[in-house]
């Protein structure tokens, strides 16, 4: 199958939220990557970032659920990726009832990329236990598949005790939307292989920083994708591996490096790409994201 691509929304440009953080610009950046043959568009989750991450690379972020209904509306066709969203910083319910919400109004369009999360000081604001992030995660997501399916549910909590919890009206496909899991650990791992993808991390020489294993290289990405795809119980049931190329739409990368690049990413396994596409306003971001599909997408 060929590659799908996804759009980085730009609502994290803050120095220009004019330009990129507005109804409007969600909207009118939808439509494009939509015409451009991009098959999503996507954002993140960092509610209670830190000054001293945000000072060193870090950046900020809108409520990725609230950003993604905006895009929703803009395309009555294109599908909408959390990349990624961590459950453990809301309580199970209100995390589930956020994807419900969002899934049920865009018509099943929700593809939903969680991670446990790396950033100590935002668990820290948001009084959340950094250490027990990889359990929580697996009990948001518990939560998830069962309050989807429709039924009314007990569930007792270190924190909360729910009894006979339902949500209405049931999503359209009576199930959770597909699951991508995050991660480059090999808990990250073993947990993907359970549900519907693995969103690996391009570490960048950030490993240590992000508190993850290193993935650097292509190789290293086909070893990775070779490894949960051994751990999968089901071989035979779609299962997609989407990467992000930060770099892929900047202008000193060549049409012919894009399309190398994509190739040989493809041949490692992966199904999907998130692209980010570089401007210093919005017309010119419109401009790369025009060129990105007619040079690169459409000959994928």
């Amino acid at each position: 199958m060929p590659l799908r691509f996804s759009l980085e929304l730009p609502t994290h440009r803050t120095e220009r939220p004019d330009e990129f953080v507005t109804a409007a610009a969600v909207a009118e950046l939808t439509r494009a990557a939509a015409a451009a043959g991009f098959s999503a568009v996507n954002v993140t989750d960092h509610p209670a970032p830190d000054t001293r991450w945000l000072d060193n690379g870090g950046h900020h972020a809108l409520d990725p659920f609230v950003a993604l209904s905006f895009a929703a509306a803009a395309d009555p066709g294109i599908w909408l990726l959390t990349n990624i969203y961590v459950p453990a910083y809301r309580n199970p319910f209100l995390g589930a009832k956020l994807v419900q919400s969002l899934d049920l109004l865009c018509g099943g369009r929700l593809i939903l990329g969680v991670a446990a999360g790396y950033l100590k000081p935002e668990f820290a604001a948001l009084g959340i236990d950094f250490e027990r992030r990889g359990e929580l995660l697996d009990e948001a997501l518990a939560v998830l598949d069962a309050m989807l399916a429709g039924g009314d549910l007990a569930w007792e909590g270190p924190d909360f005790v729910a009894r006979g919890v339902a949500f209405r009206p049931v999503t359209p496909s009576g199930r959770r939307p597909p699951v991508w899991v995050g991660g480059n650990s090999r808990a990250a791992i073993r947990r993907a292989a359970r549900f519907d993808g693995w969103a690996p991390f391009h570490t960048g020489g950030f490993a240590r920083a992000t508190r993850t294993a290193a993935i650097e290289t292509v190789e290293d990405l086909a070893e990775a994708i070779r490894f949960v795809r051994s751990c999968r119980s089901d071989a035979w049931t779609p299962f997609d591996i989407c990467w992000s190329e930060p770099s892929l739409a900047a202008p000193a990368i060549s049409i012919d490096e894009r399309r190398a690049r994509l190739s040989a990413l493809a041949g490692a396994g992966v199904t999907w790409v998130t692209v980010t596409v570089p401007g210093d306003d919005r017309a010119e971001v419109l401009g790369t994201i025009a060129a990105f599909g007619r040079e690169v997408i459409s000959s994928t």
